[in-house]
């Protein structure tokens, strides 16, 4: 992908700007659901921020650019300080998947109300742009559904896991980023991606066309 990008410039420059907004916002939603859920680590660590230097994750970001996959510096969180503890969890780990999708219906919605003041503004150019927020946003929500630690589905998973079964989800923690780099490599990871990204790019065109 980014091989690709760097034969557009233009494409790249626009695809930039969407990436450092839809890693930043992922992170800073996981901060928000955190602190509303009564963890206050995120705020401590400085991370319930909008600000792209925060979240920076050198490898995640390498990887989103050559794979097309990947994450920001995940948001420290404390379940120790959570009331309910399974639903909260649950509710913390989905909050980055829902900022993208929100920022992905959002600009669906500003496409389909404006995108003809856009074009007449821009041209060709603003409307790529609409596109690649689009694009960018589903797709790092997609991926982050996969159930393979660190992405937040796995989190998911633990809340509904039995503990008799805990000892083997902390094996595919330890082991989990070689796991998700290997299904990068092979492209095994579509077989996980794609059906959930059809899904979100059905949404998308439902409501565009709605």
């Amino acid at each position: 992908m980014f091989f690709r990008l760097l034969n557009d410039p233009a494409k790249l420059l626009l695809t930039i700007p969407a990436l450092i907004w839809a890693l930043s916002f992922h992170e800073f939603c996981h901060g928000l659901a955190a602190w509303w859920a009564g963890d206050p680590t995120a705020e401590r660590a400085g991370r319930l921020s909008l600000n792209p230097l925060d979240h920076f994750d050198l490898v995640g970001t390498l990887m989103l650019l050559i794979c097309g996959f990947g994450w920001a510096k995940p948001v420290p969180i404390d379940a120790r300080y959570f009331k309910h503890p399974k639903l909260d969890l649950i509710i913390v780990s989905l909050a980055g998947v829902a900022g993208n999708i929100l920022t992905a219906v959002l600009t669906v919605l500003f496409w389909k109300f404006a995108g003809d003041r856009v074009y007449l503004i821009t041209g060709r150019t603003g409307i790529r742009f609409l596109e690649i927020m689009i694009s960018l946003n589903l797709g790092l929500a997609a991926f982050n559904l996969i159930p393979i630690p660190p992405l937040d589905g796995s989190r998911v998973l633990e809340a509904f896991l039995p503990y008799k079964y805990m000892r083997y989800y902390w094996w595919l923690e330890s082991y989990g980023m070689w796991i998700l780099l290997a299904l990068l490599f092979t492209g095994i990871i579509d077989v996980l991606f794609y059906p959930i990204m059809s899904v979100f790019y059905s949404f998308a065109k439902w409501l565009i066309n709605f």
